[in-house]
């Protein structure tokens, strides 16, 4: 089975989170083919702060100009990655540390939006999994930072979200799984859905039930189910340890994802 895991900032800002995260995807890789696919949105704001930069985010993406990319590239690519890579060593599974550009497994193009310019952020439009296939060759799990290179040679900020989507349908992975620091969707009530088909996510943001950084994730999920892969799930983060029972036992934690039921 290949199974793509989005780990979000959040939790790789949290060193016991982490840790967490990191033995999930090492148990999920002693019987399974397992890619990661990371953020890093909090540990590159408070670094954009610490160099006297602001943020600014426009419907859950933020807006990036050369420098907050440059930055990115620092943080993403390499602090937040290599921090995943050595924490899933240190239990014995090898884990190669990437982003979109190695080897060209992603290209982004620059991504449109009608309310401005959202600057160096990109959209993948094209994924060569043949590197992510050679590691897995190697019993090894890939670690990729969401960034990519566009036709133009400049890399671009990539939502970890819909790169984790990408990656998945690329692969042809039976399932996506992000893990999070939120409990998972949750309606009106602020009651987390269990089980949420896609027809139903367009009404949530008609109703303002859903806005923000779950507006990306969200189309991400759309994404994947569109393209073939079968099962996607939101799960906190601190509930990781149950990843490896995913296809086995019933997870109570989190929201399931599905495709409308005729």
């Amino acid at each position: 089975m290949k199974v793509v895991v989005k780990i979000g900032g959040a939790a790789l800002d949290d060193k016991a989170l982490r840790l967490k995260c990191a033995r999930a995807v090492a148990d999920l890789a002693d019987k399974h083919s397992v890619a990661v696919v990371h953020g890093g949105g909090a540990a590159l704001t408070r670094t954009m702060k610490q160099l006297g930069k602001t943020s600014e985010f426009i419907n859950g993406l933020r807006v990036t100009d050369a420098e907050t990319r440059d930055i990115a590239l620092m943080v993403l690519g390499g602090q937040m990655n290599k921090n995943l890579v050595s924490a899933i060593n240190a239990l014995g599974q090898s884990a190669i540390g990437m982003c979109g550009g190695d080897g060209l497994s992603f290209r982004a193009r620059k991504k449109a939006y009608a309310g401005g310019d959202l600057g160096f952020v990109g959209e993948i439009c094209a994924a060569d999994p043949k590197w992510i296939h050679a590691i897995w060759k190697c019993n090894a799990v890939p670690v990729i930072s969401s960034l990519a290179p566009g036709s133009d040679g400049q890399y671009y900020n990539i939502n970890a979200d819909q790169m984790a989507a990408a990656c998945a349908v690329a692969c042809e992975a039976d399932a996506l799984i992000f893990l999070t620091d939120v409990s998972g969707v949750k309606d009106a009530n602020g009651d987390v859905i269990r089980w949420l088909e896609a027809n139903q996510i367009s009404g949530l943001i008609q109703n303002a039930v859903i806005s923000g950084g779950m507006l990306p994730k969200l189309e991400a999920c759309q994404q994947a189910l569109r393209k073939g892969v079968r099962r996607v799930r939101i799960l906190p983060a601190a509930e990781a340890s149950c990843i490896p029972d995913f296809y086995v036992h019933k997870i109570e934690y989190g929201t399931e994802v599905m495709v409308a039921v005729a």
